[in-house]
């Protein structure tokens, strides 16, 4: 675009001074073109030209000027239309639109994150990488990542039609396969995948998740901050203590069924997601543990000492972590002499009062003072990441009678009052109803140098578990023919459920797959699960497949 220009915005930001311009361009080409005998100017618009205000020119109507009327260029065309001026280099002029373009894009996501919402096109993921995210990393395979996803943002080269309008016989089908926890097939690479049953068979088994309880006016998922979302919906529980104790009395049934699944390794894994804190129980053999283990984020001090009164043994892996990494850099050895030092200068204080004789007057720090002071970094710890609560063995059966039995699991006030937690499996129990992921693709046209050209996208939306995350990808490696990108919107409470665990021994792929050849999961699917985590405290959030190779960001 030409800089030379006045008044001329690139980025849109004063469309008044873009408007000027058009209309300056038009009025001086309908001045050169009218005839000697139009008629002149009114007083009064001479008044303003001479003042130099913009003025709409009138149109040149037959009655006026005897000649028809002359099209006004609409100051919203395309901007490469715009005629070249001499003083422009011709190479400049592509990279501004595209520098105007970008510009425009970042302003507009920033000022308004439902633009895909609006307008139906797919927003475009912004990632910002910071000092502790990992750096990218290359490999055949994806790290197992056990967060929640809210959303999946897919595009490749290659068009997604055929993941839409399923026939009926497909969906049917795919629903038997889940049931059945059937294995598909599919080969390296699909030449023409909107013909391939199999794959939009396979494509709909991977979108089914099971959830209780299911309210069909009400989102069950996410449940940390679902307040503004659920004001205003009808709540029967809110005020109905006898519903209530029906709903928790049914919720305590489907909590217990999905435990004995999980102890008799028919069910991989599950989630419990109250309007504070998320439970991820898994089934022995993953992720490196050979016991059943649980994962609760985030935690507080109160929740912390109650699990400690009902007897419940846990640990908090990241403050044992960071103790562990101070101690080897020598700064822990550092914060206990000055604690020490601190100590010795209260005492000779108290010891130069009782010099004075004014011992009596002074209130020392009782043994409670004293206490809080040492548990403040307990406190400050709460609601955050840090405070993650690790329980393995025996002490997850105690850990679901406490949760049964804990009266503040479910709001007593605003609009989630009286609900039950959220269980969310990906196998069905008691009680449980079957969801499916929600999917769209979409095809928009997207500005390039040479013109306009296709960008295709796939988006699903909800509950997208850590398996059937797999199971796509998996998917989209055959029908895209092994390129694409994706962009991972993680529910981020449960980031920190890819923290690495200590593991007692290493355990044997073979016997793992041998226990768990029931649980519903394709062989491969839990082979991933049984991988150690690595991603720490983060997770997934951007995913570029090029020629069968993983490039992934975290």
């Amino acid at each position: 675009m030409a800089v030379s220009v006045p008044g001329y915005s690139p980025s849109f930001k004063k469309p008044p001074e873009t408007l000027r311009l058009r209309r300056k361009r038009a009025r001086s080409r309908g001045d050169a073109a009218a005839p000697s005998s139009a008629l002149p100017e009114p007083a009064p618009r001479r008044a303003a030209l001479a003042a130099g205000l913009p003025l709409r020119p009138f149109p040149a109507a037959p009655g006026r000027s005897g000649c028809p009327a002359a099209a006004r260029r609409n100051p919203f065309a395309r901007l490469d239309n715009r005629p070249r001026v001499a003083a422009e280099p011709p190479d400049e002029a592509p990279q501004r639109i595209l520098e105007s373009i970008q510009e425009n894009d970042l302003q507009w996501n920033e000022m308004s994150p439902e633009r895909a919402a609006l307008t139906g096109f797919p927003q475009t993921p912004q990632v910002s990488l910071s000092k502790s995210d990992s750096p990218s990393t290359d490999s055949a395979e994806l790290p197992v990542d056990w967060s929640i996803k809210t959303r999946l943002l897919f595009t490749s080269p290659q068009p997604f039609t055929w993941a839409d309008h399923l026939k009926a016989q497909e969906e049917a089908q795919g629903l038997v396969q889940h049931c059945r926890a059937a294995q598909v097939a599919l080969p390296q690479s699909i030449q023409d995948p909107k013909l391939c049953t199999e794959l939009r068979c396979a494509f709909q088994q991977s979108l089914v998740y099971w959830l209780h309880p299911a309210v069909s006016w009400l989102p069950m998922f996410p449940r940390i901050g679902a307040d503004r979302k659920m004001t205003g919906k009808v709540n029967p529980w809110a005020n109905d203590e006898t519903l209530q104790h029906i709903s928790m009395s049914d919720w305590s049934v489907s909590f217990t069924s999905l435990y004995n699944l999980l102890k008799t390794k028919l069910c991989p894994y599950f989630y419990v997601c109250t309007y504070q804190f998320t439970v991820l129980f898994r089934a022995a053999g993953l992720a490196g543990n050979d016991a059943i283990t649980a994962l609760i984020s985030p935690t507080t001090r109160g929740l912390r000492e109650a699990m400690k009164n009902e007897g419940i043994e846990f640990s908090l892996p990241l403050i044992k972590e960071n103790e562990q990494k101070k101690e080897a850099s020598g700064t822990s050895f550092g914060h206990v002499e000055e604690q020490a030092v601190s100590d010795e200068d209260e005492e000779e204080s108290f010891s130069w009062l009782e010099e004075m004789g004014v011992q009596d007057k002074i209130k020392k720090p009782d043994t409670l003072s004293i206490k809080l002071r040492k548990e403040k970094h307990e406190v400050q710890m709460d609601h955050r990441p840090e405070s993650v609560v690790f329980v393995k063995g025996i002490n997850t059966f105690t850990l679901l009678n406490f949760l049964i039995n804990c009266k503040s699991l479910v709001a007593t006030s605003g609009p989630q009052a009286g609900l039950p937690p959220t269980l969310l499996a990906p196998i069905a129990f008691r009680g449980a109803t079957m969801q499916m992921l929600k999917a769209r693709s979409v095809n928009v046209k997207t500005q390039a140098l040479s013109g306009y050209k296709d960008q295709f996208s796939l988006e699903i939306t909800g509950p997208v578990m850590p398996h059937a995350l797999y199971s796509v990808t998996a998917l989209l490696r055959s029908s895209q023919r092994g390129a694409f990108s994706a962009g991972l919107y993680p529910h981020e409470p449960t980031a920190v459920f890819n923290i690495c665990l200590p593991a007692d021994k290493e355990l044997q792929k073979e016997v793992v797959h041998k226990e768990l050849a029931n649980c519903g999961l394709h062989p491969k699917t839990v082979d991933q699960l049984s991988q150690i985590p690595l991603l720490g405290k983060s997770s997934l959030r951007n995913v570029e497949m090029s020629n069968y190779i993983y490039n992934w960001k975290s």
